[in-house]
């Protein structure tokens, strides 16, 4: 994400269609989207390699590969800005386990298809993303 107006609709998109636990995964040192979210009023974790507060936010340690599911039980999307391939193929397995949605901001065209969801390019304010819905093709 390169801006505050971004990371601000990201969140605004995600408070409208999402509601209750919400996962930041791979949360790096750039959390705005996360405390937008929490303004908003949904219950937002954070994880990352290592645990840590970053502005006043604490992260849970968790690695994507190798999750502690429970964290994530509950969660009605796991979302991730600029994860690497292998992470988005990470991050789906573990939305379809839990029965979460997943949203990704690539960093550039870096996409994966992931198993059992159906994607869609999300131009939402000035945040570009992609939506992972799961049964996508049954909801319509």
């Amino acid at each position: 994400m390169t801006g505050q107006q971004e990371a601000g609709d990201l969140a605004e998109f995600i408070a409208r269609n999402y509601s209750g636990r919400v996962v930041e995964a791979g949360v790096g040192y750039f959390p705005p989207v996360a405390r937008r979210l929490l303004e908003l009023g949904l219950d937002v974790l954070l994880t990352d390699r290592e645990e840590r507060l970053i502005a006043g936010l604490r992260v849970e340690k968790d690695d994507i590969f190798s999750p502690r599911r429970e964290i994530y039980q509950g969660a009605s999307l796991i979302y991730s800005i600029r994860p690497p391939l292998e992470m988005q193929f990470a991050l789906g397995e573990l939305a379809a386990e839990v029965g979460a949605d997943v949203i990704v901001r690539p960093l550039q065209d870096e996409l994966a298809e992931l198993a059992g969801f159906g994607r869609r390019l999300v131009n939402y304010g000035e945040a570009r993303f992609y939506q992972y819905i799961q049964n996508f093709y049954e909801k319509k």
